[in-house]
């Protein structure tokens, strides 16, 4: 039973996890010391909220039980550990955060026989570790010890002094194993994955910064994948080489990242998937600029503006120019496979978050996860501070699932909203952009004196500082939901029919009868009159006769 449960958890594979994206920023790199770490969790169908285990002493033969992130499949037990860590979302009280992306990989090399899924590893990496260090360590002994079931993953895992990118693979039906290599980013780079392996040669001299398993380029020799030298050896070319998809449909997510802070022309061969070999994007690279939590942000609503990958120019984006394409990734015209575009804001994104790791605070102040529920660019990220030990009813709310709408809930009045906004994104999506900045700005305004409040409570009892951040984290969330319900009221109001009822001083505006003000009728945008001209030629023309 338990080997077809598992199989079952391996088909979904294919429907869940397999298109998020993490940004990853250096100390040096950034523009106030932080380490910044970000995450979308994408999938089709995903229902989801900000998660909440815990930390406590444990008494010896205590179980944690491994439940499937994705399925949510029972796979069985492992000994609880002494001692865990409170962890909010992906945060862990110490500032660890860790994220991730599948790469998939050699389909041969998923371990069916294995106890513990990819998701599961993350959080009790968060659970257990004090450092990503530590959390390196802990991951990968947990898997060598029961095994991996997941497919490939790639792992973001930070501190606040310290960013690291790890790649993990297993070794089979029945092995136990688990092949991996994981490299400290250097504090004044950044880097970024998304669902493609891109480790490839490391510094196996530098025990320092590169970490890697006993056997991972014996384990590639003895199946016959790699003959050269051990100097030479990639773990991407040997466990998950990039096809088509591969570059296209995910490094081209990172290749737009680097290019807000670099020139990234030499790297459009390769990340367009167009000519097969094109010299490699580097791992990381040095931007251009300090990178501030605003910038990381805006790239986690990238849509590929002002690049090669625009999606501003064709009949996809619709009447109202939306950037957005519709799932599947591939369609097929009179037997020829063709693509859509992927950039970083999808609208299957069931989460999303920035973490800022900060080491001149005290740790309960220093770490915040800006946790949005929907697509980040339709969001306004709140802040959670890792000490948080309670989770804020609008993310974790009683009731609500996949199927079962609740306007208590965020994930559900977001995607309401954004639902709206998505096919008159021209019209609608400015409205829903003034909202969220306003609320972005009063964050960021108000967390200097938010934190010095907490910094005073904390040197009486850091439980007070706990208290405080927690409920400052609940009452911003809450506030939150309660103005995307406005909005939601707003949009329906304001754009009702294709049409734009006037307002002044945010309120519409009536006749002296008490009637609503003419409404302005917008018509088609000029790129779409110009594009249904061009298809239709004469047959819209009027006539000029008299």
């Amino acid at each position: 039973m338990k080997k077809q449960l598992l199989t079952i958890a391996l088909m979904s594979i294919g429907m869940y996890a397999t298109a998020c994206t993490n940004f990853i920023v250096g100390k040096k790199a950034s523009a106030d010391g932080s380490v910044f770490c970000s995450y979308n969790a994408d999938d089709y169908g995903l229902f989801t909220g900000l998660c909440h285990y815990p930390g406590g002493i444990h008494a010896k033969g205590e179980k944690r039980w491994i439940i499937d992130y994705d399925t949510k499949v029972n796979h069985g037990f492992i000994p609880e550990a002494p001692v865990t860590y409170n962890v909010i979302g992906n945060i862990n009280e110490y500032q660890v955060s860790i994220g991730e992306t599948t790469f998939g990989g050699r389909e041969e090399m998923i371990d069916t026989t294995g106890l513990i899924d990819y998701g599961s590893l993350m959080y009790l990496g968060l659970q257990r570790a004090k450092t990503a260090r530590e959390a390196i360590k802990v991951m990968t002994t947990l898997a060598e010890t029961y095994g991996y079931c997941s497919s490939g993953e790639t792992y973001t895992i930070c501190d606040p002094n310290e960013a690291w990118i790890m790649e993990m693979m297993g070794k089979g039906p029945g092995s136990k194993g688990v092949v991996w290599v994981a490299i400290r980013i250097p504090d004044d780079a950044i880097c970024a994955h998304a669902n493609q392996s891109r480790i490839r040669t490391f510094n196996q001299k530098d025990k320092k910064n590169v970490l890697f398993s006993k056997d991972v380029i014996k384990f590639a020799r003895e199946k016959g994948w790699f003959s050269g030298k051990d100097k030479d050896f990639s773990f991407n070319d040997a466990y998950a080489y990039p096809d088509f998809s591969g570059r296209r449909a995910c490094e081209a997510r990172v290749w737009s990242f680097f290019n807000h802070f670099a020139d990234m022309s030499p790297y459009v061969a390769f990340a367009s998937g167009m000519e097969k070999d094109a010299e490699p994007m580097p791992l990381w690279i040095i931007p251009n600029r300090k990178v501030s939590l605003q910038d990381v942000k805006a790239c986690m609503r990238d849509h590929y503006e002002g690049t090669p990958f625009a999606l501003d120019s064709d009949l996809g984006q619709g009447i109202w120019e939306m950037p957005y394409r519709p799932t599947p990734l591939h369609f097929t015209v009179d037997g020829k496979d063709y693509f859509n575009e992927r950039p970083t804001s999808t609208q299957q994104t069931g989460f999303s978050y920035v973490a800022q790791l900060r080491s001149w605070l005290p740790r309960e102040i220093g770490g915040i996860i800006w946790f949005g529920n929907d697509d980040g660019n339709m969001v306004a990220y709140t802040p959670i501070y890792c000490c948080s030990d309670k989770q804020p009813e609008c993310y974790n709310t009683p009731g609500a699932d996949a199927v079962t709408f609740s306007d208590k809930n965020a994930f559900w009045v977001c995607n309401w909203v954004s639902n709206m906004v998505y096919p008159r994104y021209s019209q609608m999506f400015p409205s829903l952009k003034t909202v969220r900045d306003s609320l972005e700005t009063s964050y960021i305004a108000a967390q200097k004196s938010v934190e010095e409040n907490a910094m005073r409570l904390y040197q009486e009892n850091p439980k007070q500082a706990t208290e405080y951040l927690t409920n400052y984290g609940i009452e911003k969330a809450q506030q939150m939901l309660a103005r995307w319900k406005q909005l939601a009221i707003y949009l329906i109001v304001k754009y009702n029919d294709m049409a734009v009822k006037p307002e002044k001083d945010g309120k519409f505006l009536m006749t002296p009868e008490g009637l609503g003000a003419r409404v302005t009728r917008m018509g088609f945008p000029e790129s779409t009159k110009k594009a249904l001209v061009k298809q239709t030629g004469d047959k819209f023309a009027t006539p000029t006769w008299k």
